[in-house]
């Protein structure tokens, strides 16, 4: 845990969070659900290929990325199953696809039953049984998201009782997780860095315990960084929060005057990552070097299924 106000480090478990939230504040999560979004099939030739969803364009029509990419194009079909064969319908104009799903089933039905959990890249296996459950929150709601908001993770079901019980609201939001989060920032000015768009939204519901909390004294503990971009998108120079959905590209980076967020639960992520930056930004740059370098030297996990940070 890393206390800004003091610039101490602590090492706890995560169950302390039960202790060290008080009463009358409130914990912001992302529901997303991670879809199956990894079809894996043959071209007519025979020859492998893979589809990328990245998002729902129609009723059975995705945005895609596609491998190989130099024979994808307009008109070629990809046999998932006997019962899935994903059609290619166009190229965009960042070279990814739009894709129509073909099948007997309803379309969400076929891409969970032959589709594939979409682990980071940098999980160098194919996915296993047990990451259908391992892979999601216990709270995911909404399909949508490519990646799971991973800081969620490490919530059960028994820590958040414990946290209602204490008094601690829970506001949620979906913010469904692009494959534009892996991407690193490449160029030397991260200003140049293009963000990729993410469809989410906050309710009426959430906006309200986050006015509320806000007015009685309390502190917004936000559950990752996708549940910070949320917030941050929905919340007026005022400090107000307003229910809406729309797209974000928010790049969140040093410097940037945070309005929405008080307190930030994340994991720990890769270098030159978007999501590296958002994290310098929050808790500054050298106290954030500090609390890495004590992980490297306390043997933490990193990445999706690694350990947390807690920053106050």
């Amino acid at each position: 845990m890393v206390d800004r106000a003091g610039a101490g480090i602590s090492h706890r478990i995560f169950n302390d969070l039960a202790e060290l939230i008080p009463a009358g504040d409130a914990l912001v999560v992302n529901t997303t659900r991670v879809m199956r979004a990894r079809l894996i099939g043959k071209r007519d030739n025979g020859a492998t290929a893979e589809i990328f969803l990245l998002r729902a364009t129609g009723p059975a029509t995705y945005e895609a990325m596609v491998h190989p990419g130099g024979k994808l194009k307009p008109g070629k079909r990809v046999t998932v199953a006997p019962d899935l064969i994903v059609e290619i319908e166009s190229t965009t104009e960042r070279r990814t696809r739009i894709v129509r799903i073909i099948s007997q089933m309803p379309v969400e039905t076929a891409i969970e039953t032959f589709g594939h959990v979409p682990l980071p890249p940098y999980i160098k296996r194919t996915d296993e049984i047990v990451d259908a459950e391992r892979y999601q929150t216990v709270y995911a709601g909404e399909k949508g998201s490519v990646a799971a908001p991973t800081a969620g993770l490490h919530f059960t079901r028994e820590l958040l009782d414990a946290l209602e019980t204490k008094g601690v609201r829970r506001a949620e939001v979906v913010l469904h997780v692009g494959a534009g989060t892996f991407k690193p920032v490449e160029v030397d000015d991260p200003a140049e860095h293009v963000m990729h768009e993410e469809t989410y939204t906050l309710s009426e519901e959430s906006a309200r315990v986050l006015n509320e909390t806000r007015a009685n004294g309390g502190k917004i503990w936000a559950v990752g960084t996708t549940s910070v971009r949320t917030l941050e998108s929905c919340v007026g120079d005022d400090g107000f929060f307003a229910a809406m959905s729309g797209e974000t590209r928010i790049f969140i980076r040093p410097p940037y005057e945070f309005r929405a967020v008080d307190r930030l639960i994340t994991n720990f992520h890769l270098p030159r990552s978007t999501l590296m930056m958002l994290v310098v930004a929050f808790a500054g740059y050298d106290l954030t070097m500090l609390a890495y370098t004590e992980a490297i030297a306390g043997d933490y996990r990193f990445f999706s299924y690694g350990d947390a940070l807690v920053i106050i």
